[in-house]
């Protein structure tokens, strides 16, 4: 995934002028073509994110389109007060893309998890948060940031994902795709727990429980239209993120939800990440594993959380 989020960087900049790239401490084989085609619009930069985030808005201000690239934990932890005052309160169409969302890093422990980024960048005024599900979509994304007016941070995954969008899919920033039309149940996921979702959803189609799917790949502007147009056709809805509890997916969709249903929200559930800074190293498969972000454990906690809306909705 992020290796094509790069050749799309290079794409754009054939067809845009006003694209430039912007990395920190990367690869010295990153983007060589670009480098070598477009050499005035290729920096590479240390260790040094405020500071990237600076050049990139002063380079906003003058007509370009930046597209930054380093850790998903370095680009908004550490540069999250330049994230806000120089990208967001002046509105500047500068592009995140964060290596590593989630537990991609796992191998390397807590410092390097990207557990809370989706909430603490979608609590910026308009920033616009993205995360889609593989390689394919993401080069649907990057053709679609080219002519958006306003900051994006794009989570990349681990890269080498499966394939589980289709072009017929299409793509609209802020637009949710329905992947599987609901019948009592819809899961609502978001990035690379579509995958799990999908499988989840077959698994309970086999034991009865007819199970739709939500790809919301824009958390801000989140989809309230699909929400709550969906919600009033189901007696469950279950979220799914890999993402610690507060803050992300799950939290948006109960604040939309609440706000243009309030009194009418059927019974919903949340799936992510503990609120809890990971203690163990290891593969982001195994975490998965141990945080129930499986398709098994997925399809489990939905039939779990079906038998009780049954219960809490008996008179």
């Amino acid at each position: 995934m992020r290796q094509t989020s790069l050749k799309m960087v290079h794409e754009l900049a054939k067809a845009d002028p006003r694209v430039v790239f912007i990395g920190s401490d990367l690869g010295p084989d990153t983007l060589t073509e670009m480098r070598d085609e477009f050499p005035n619009r290729f920096f590479m930069e240390g260790i040094s994110e405020q500071n990237v985030i600076g050049m990139a808005a002063g380079m906003a201000l003058d007509g370009f389109i930046p597209y930054i690239n380093t850790i998903a934990t370095f680009l908004t932890r550490r540069s999250y007060e330049q994230v806000a005052v120089d990208l967001c309160l002046h509105d500047l169409p500068v592009r995140l893309i964060a290596s590593g969302g989630g537990v991609v890093y796992a191998p390397l422990g807590p410092t390097h998890l990207a557990i809370e980024d989706i909430a603490i960048m979608r609590a910026l005024p308009n920033m616009t948060v993205v995360a889609v599900a593989d390689a394919e979509e993401m080069r649907r994304l990057m053709w679609a940031t080219l002519d958006w007016p306003h900051p994006i941070y794009i989570r990349l995954a681990k890269g080498g994902d499966p394939v589980v969008t289709s072009p017929e899919d299409g793509f609209t920033l802020g637009k949710a795709i329905l992947k599987r039309a609901p019948g009592d149940v819809l899961l609502v996921s978001t990035g690379v727990m579509l995958g799990p979702c999908l499988d989840a959803a077959d698994l309970l189609d086999a034991r009865g429980i007819n199970c739709g799917v939500l790809h919301m790949h824009t958390v801000k502007p989140i989809d309230a239209d699909a929400l709550v147009d969906l919600a009033g056709k189901v007696r469950l809805i279950v979220t799914v993120e890999e993402h610690i509890l507060t803050g992300g997916l799950g939290s948006a969709v109960l604040e939309t939800l609440s706000d243009r249903l309030p009194g009418r929200i059927p019974p919903l559930r949340r799936i992510s990440l503990p609120d809890a800074f990971p203690v163990k190293y290891g593969s982001q498969q195994e975490h998965h594993r141990l945080n129930g972000l499986t398709a098994p454990a997925i399809a489990q906690a939905v039939e779990k959380a079906a038998v009780e809306a049954v219960v809490e909705a008996a008179p």
